[in-house]
């Protein structure tokens, strides 16, 4: 084939089958012969550790507390479980990672300066060191205290489900682009194309396809005799070598391909992967790499460098008024939901169509929309009302919200905010199943979303205050700290939405951390913070000839309420400005206020005198309101002046209303009265509805309340990590464990039971043994069967036994307990008082 046709095979990441637990015990207590000092398995090196060590790996990985383990063996089990070592390996920087991938990589076990010279290439001291030489150390410790490392230096082991995550096979290359070995590469072919390999070679011929592997390992391994051999090769060789030399290792070849591939192929520089693929041998590629695991290796964490700088009054004051227009914002979207909901669809969530409602309404991107609807949702502002035909709708914490002052409303957002798992950003993407994410829909957590927002606050704490980072480069930082692994970017786009929604909430302002935001971040209120830089609320507007009203500030509460109905907003900022129409007047009135009420109201909150367009407004849409009376015949249409009802007859626009009439007075119509009052009013009248005695109906619906329910509960990214005492706890229930199971028991005399396992002794001897070691204050091995059937072995000390019980310390749980006598299967002494 030409090597124009040589391509490299995309990385596929392998199924590795999950370990069993006997699998899993070997991995962390199989007896391998070391050095001298150097322990001999993994529960080995953990039963080494002194108690701050074992700590510090609950620490890291607090899944394997979940059940505490009952001895150091069992803890290494459990660590060495798929399971647990991938989420281990995800939460690894980007170099301890690729320590680990070098790990993989390298002989089994390793010595450091072979480690070394992976990570900073053979001339490491001449150019390829970019720091890795100094930070290896640091990454090797944390390899260790997470007990994905184990052994001396002299003979470092990577866990052994570690290195088959990050080990190379022919369905998963390896993460640092590296193949098989000579010996994995060539473990089934034939030894007659060993043979022809090892000659073409220029290595003497064997017999023993063991010997001829082991030669070409030793060829391709020896930087003289291999640059020797491609000093022979032709020119295009070295090119096919160089498409593959940095992964993916394999290669598509034609069943006659080019004399370059064919002389590499003849000489084991490639190998036979399959009929049609060639595969670039790991020891090959170490050579043409200089050594190097990773083409870039990236030992030190990036810079956050301050992109820029602003007077931290200025981020607060502009983090404020974000903070103030986020209360507003909040406080529109959850009341537009008190009368008519929109309706939860059937799968949960938020129709489409809904959401761009909420958008217009809001004045608002989707995106945005989406994100205010999910905050009011995680704040327990919103629930669905649980009717049968369910309706989002605000919760009773809505009207205690809103009663709070400002500063606190905002508080309780931004609590909210902080550790929520939802993710608004995914909205309207499609998941695994092709379905589409709808806001506040089941789909939309994510358990990292809280360690993200939080890591994004963290490192615009550690820039100056008042300085705003680079984007890119904080996320560039945050892909260094959990690199990805696959394909899945979530934490990138989670990041870009962090800064997105701190920004539109208040925590930053002009991308700078603000004090509330700070304070929200050290988990102190940031309500008293932030009080002092919000504008007090006013009690008047200011009342314009062109039919508006301006409010000089937020408003309060009944004035804001009031103004609401009888006016629409027309724009937001620092000042409000609401405009006055014939449709927001009659709002007013269908309400229940009066012209005079209007009035009245306005004068008594106006700084200035109420316009006269604008007192012509209302009276006018008051003389009007209520002249066409609108009643249930199905329907009916009702006027004192006979001549009004003869226009609508006349009325072309009123024919699909069925009208006919009844009496000089009086139309009946076929359409329901509510579409008969929105028809007339599309025609130029303002009719009012009319109860059955006669009297006009007050067209406000009842504000609507879902049942009383707290907010969401964020889904946990794994297990809590674990406080002090529950740390301590576990270690000494960890020894505590591991001394019994080493302790040293004497055999009775005649023992009933298997080898190994505890002797059955009488009622009468148990309680004989047990009240001894009570007077001599010894220790003893019991059996016991809880009242659950549940068998198990412990070591106690006893010191007082009476009525059928016995009292005393057990050292497997570190506690005093009391046991029945008559579910003790059997009792042994201690040697020499063991413990």
């Amino acid at each position: 084939m030409g090597t124009g046709r040589l391509t490299g095979r995309r990385d596929q990441e392998a199924t590795v089958p999950e370990q069993s637990t006997a699998a899993g015990r070997a991995a962390g207590s199989s007896a391998e012969s070391t050095g001298t000092g150097s322990p001999r398995s993994l529960a080995e090196a953990l039963r080494s550790r002194d108690d701050a060590g074992l700590r510090a790996l609950l620490r890291a990985r607090p899944d394997l507390l979940s059940p505490v383990p009952g001895d150091v063996t069992q803890l290494a089990t459990r660590a060495g479980t798929r399971a647990s070592v991938v989420r281990a390996l995800e939460r690894l920087d980007r170099f301890a990672l690729q320590t680990a991938e070098a790990l993989a990589v390298a002989p089994d076990p390793c010595p450091y300066p072979v480690l070394e010279s992976l990570l900073t290439g053979e001339t490491g001291e001449s150019g390829h060191d970019n720091g890795a030489r100094a930070a290896l150390p640091r990454a090797l410790d944390t390899l260790r205290e997470q007990a994905l490392v184990w052994g001396e230096d002299d003979r470092l082991r990577l866990v052994r489900t570690a290195r088959e995550l990050l080990a190379p096979s022919a369905q998963r290359p390896s993460p640092t682009g590296l193949g098989p070995t000579v010996a994995e590469a060539t473990a089934g072919m034939s030894p007659t194309r060993v043979q022809e390999i090892v000659a073409a070679a220029g290595l003497p011929a064997t017999h023993d396809p063991v010997s001829a592997v082991a030669a070409l390992t030793g060829l391709f391994t020896d930087p003289r005799r291999m640059s020797a051999l491609l000093d022979e090769a032709p020119a295009e060789a070295h090119q096919v070598l160089g498409r593959l030399v940095w992964g993916p290792p394999y290669g598509e070849v034609t069943p006659n391909p080019t004399a370059p591939v064919r002389w590499l192929r003849d000489r084991g520089l490639l190998l036979p992967a399959s009929a049609r693929t060639v595969v670039l041998p790991r020891e090959v590629a170490l050579h043409l790499r200089g050594g190097l695991a990773h083409r870039d290796t990236a030992p030190v964490a990036p810079a956050v460098p301050a992109h820029r700088e602003h007077r931290p009054p200025l981020v607060d004051a502009n983090a404020a008024g974000q903070a103030l227009a986020a209360l507003a914002t909040v406080e529109e979207l959850v009341k537009s939901w008190e009368y008519a909901g929109p309706p939860v669809l059937r799968a949960g969530g938020l129709s489409v169509r809904d959401l761009k409602r909420a958008a217009a309404l809001l004045d608002t991107g989707e995106s945005q929309a989406a994100f205010w609807i999910e905050l009011a949702y995680a704040a327990g502002l919103l629930a669905g009302d649980g009717e049968a035909d369910e309706r989002y709708a605000p919760t009773p914490a809505f009207d205690d919200w809103r009663e709070l002052p400002p500063a606190e409303r905002w508080s309780a957002l931004a609590a909210a905010w902080l550790p929520a798992t939802r993710t608004a950003g995914l909205a309207g993407e499609q998941d695994a199943k092709g379905r589409t994410l709808s806001v506040l829909g089941p789909e939309l957590d994510r358990s990292a979303a809280p360690e993200v927002r939080r890591r994004v606050l963290e490192l615009l704490a550690e820039l100056p205050e008042g300085a705003s980072p680079d984007p890119d480069a904080l996320l560039d930082r945050l892909a260094w700290e959990r690199p990805v692994r696959g394909t899945s970017d979530l934490r990138a786009r989670l990041a870009h939405g962090v800064l997105t929604e701190a920004e539109v909430l208040g925590v930053t302002g002009r991308g700078a951390l603000s004090g509330p935001g700070r304070a929200l971040l050290e988990r102190r209120d940031p309500a008293p913070l932030l009080a002092p830089l919000l504008p007090e609320p006013v009690d008047h507007v200011l009342l314009q000839a062109d039919l508006t009203a301006v409010a000089p500030g937020p408003l309060r509460r009944p004035l804001g309420d009031t103004l609401a109905v009888l006016a629409d907003v027309e724009s937001k900022g620092g000042a409000t400005v609401y405009r006055f129409t014939p449709g927001s007047v009659r709002r007013a009135l269908d309400a229940g206020h009066t012209a005079v009420d209007l009035h009245a109201f306005l004068k008594e909150h106006s700084r200035t005198p109420v316009p006269q367009p604008l007192a012509y407004l209302i009276d006018d849409v008051a003389r009007r309101h209520g002249h066409l009376r609108v009643g249930a015949a199905s329907s009916y249409v009702r006027c004192d002046d006979d001549s009004v009802l003869g226009e609508i007859l006349a009325d072309k626009r009123s024919a699909g209303m069925g009208l006919r009439r009844l009496a000089p007075t009086v139309l009946a119509a076929q359409a329901e009265p509510g579409a008969l009052l929105d028809g007339l009013r599309a025609m130029g009248y303002a009719p009012a509805a009319e109860s059955r005695t006669g009297d006009v109906v007050v067209a406000r619906a009842d504000a609507r309340r879902a049942p009383a329910r707290s907010a969401p509960v964020p889904v946990p990214d794994g297990p809590p990590v674990p406080d002090a005492t529950l740390l301590g706890a576990a270690v000494r229930a960890v020894r505590a464990g591991e001394r019994a199971a080493t302790a040293v028991r004497k055999e009775p005399a005649e023992p009933t039971g298997a080898p190994g396992e505890l002797p059955r002794t009488s009622a009468a001897e148990t309680l004989a043994t047990v009240q001894a070691a009570a007077l001599t204050g010894s220790a003893v091995w019991i059996g016991y069967v809880n009242a659950d059937g549940a068998a198990s072995q412990r070591v106690i000390a006893p010191v007082r036994v009476e009525g059928g019980f016995v009292t005393g310390y057990d050292h497997t749980a570190d506690e005093v307990r009391t046991y029945a006598l008559h579910r003790i299967t059997g009792v042994a002494e201690l040697a020499d008082d063991h413990l």
